[in-house]
C-alpha cells in the first residue's frame, strides 16, 4: 500500500472553520509544510474536503522508509 504526500499550498483564511480543523487534523500548520499520510478512506475524505487547499502526491513505501 501506497502513502500520500500532503503539501499544504493556499492560507485558509477566510474559509470555513471545519476547513480548517481538517488542515490541522491532517497535521498542517505552515505553508510549504508537508507530510506522509497513509492512502486510505479516512484521509482521502479529509483531502477531498479540502483539495483547494492542498497538493497531494502518491508516494512509494519504499521511499517513505
Amino acid at each position: 500500500m501506497s502513502k500520500l504526500k500532503i503539501t499544504y499550498k493556499k492560507s485558509m483564511i477566510g474559509y470555513a472553520r471545519d476547513q480548517k480543523d481538517t488542515v490541522l487534523s491532517l497535521g498542517l500548520r505552515k505553508l510549504g509544510q508537508s507530510v506522509i499520510k497513509p492512502n486510505n478512506p479516512g484521509v482521502r475524505g479529509m483531502i477531498f474536503k479540502v483539495q483547494h487547499l492542498v497538493e497531494v502526491e502518491e508516494v512509494p513505501d519504499e521511499v517513505v522508509e
